[in-house]
């Protein structure tokens, strides 16, 4: 317990720098610059969208791009997911750094975006593959969507959920873990942790991506809440069991109508104009 006040208080027995520079302020100038980064990727991946021609709903599958370029977007999208929900750790992580903030926070927030975009591998192949199912056998694609939602409901309501939550609403535990981590690449490997984590808490929820459709923004915009509310509302643990109850009444839903899939809409697919060039470029 004595712990708690020393960390949100600043690990800092003396400020870098000025006196008018003390930890509050560099602590509010982070989050600021979260913050800022946050809706900057926001507005690049609505620029995207529209730039494709997708608007707010986006598009099945791949959307004809290649691997590098889907990527590249996948990532983008998570960090405009994400970086709001990890400020309230990365802030108190900056509370323990002495030397170096900006640089060392840099890194802790680029090892926890790379650990979210790295599930892009996975995004592009199932998007890829699912989309030439819905193509090729409408009935097939319309179970995928419905095994998408009930395994991302039951998902929000198994103890390794809760646990991961738990880790995601009070790092505090996990901070004195990462305080402990050494090397020049302590702060991206410290970033990468909690990423893992906040994994583990979320990857059924962007499953539904593949469903919704990979471009999404609507999605996109309705799961960063969701996941906000999880994380930050004092309710979050109730919050997320009845989101995995509707997930659950969403795959019903598409047992009566394949339409509240989009993203595995085989008439949505087959009604797509798929380019023969990398739509990314």
């Amino acid at each position: 317990m004595l712990l708690q006040p020393l960390l949100l208080g600043g690990l800092n027995p003396t400020p870098t720098g000025s006196a008018d520079n003390s930890p509050g302020d560099d602590s509010r100038r982070s989050a600021t610059t979260i913050h800022l980064l946050g809706t900057a990727c926001w507005v690049a991946t609505i620029g995207w969208a529209v730039q494709m021609d997708m608007g707010l709903w986006g598009m099945p599958g791949t959307m004809g791009m290649s691997f590098g370029s889907f990527l590249v977007m996948w990532t983008l999208m998570m960090a405009a997911m994400m970086l709001s929900s990890m400020a309230p750790l990365a802030l108190l992580y900056s509370r323990t750094i002495t030397t170096h903030r900006g640089p060392r926070l840099t890194a802790f927030g680029s090892g926890y975006i790379m650990a979210w975009g790295a599930t892009g591998v996975a995004a592009f192949i199932a998007a890829d593959f699912f989309a030439e199912i819905a193509a090729d056998r409408p009935t097939a694609a319309q179970w995928v969507a419905v095994a998408c939602f009930m395994a991302a409901g039951f998902y929000q309501l198994t103890p390794l959920k809760m646990r991961c939550l738990e880790h995601c609403r009070s790092p505090l535990a996990h901070l004195m873990h990462y305080i402990g981590f050494k090397g020049p690449a302590r702060d991206m490997r410290a970033g990468a942790h909690h990423g893992m984590f906040c994994l583990g808490c979320c990857w059924a929820l962007m499953v539904l991506m593949v469903a919704f459709g990979v471009m999404n923004v609507a999605a996109m915009v309705g799961l960063a809440l969701v996941i906000a509310v999880e994380k930050h509302w004092r309710h979050g643990e109730r919050f997320a069991r009845t989101v995995g109850v509707v997930a659950v009444g969403w795959a019903l839903l598409i047992v009566v109508d394949p339409s509240f899939a989009p993203g595995l809409d085989p008439d949505a697919i087959m009604q797509m104009d798929m380019p023969t060039g990398d739509m990314g470029s």
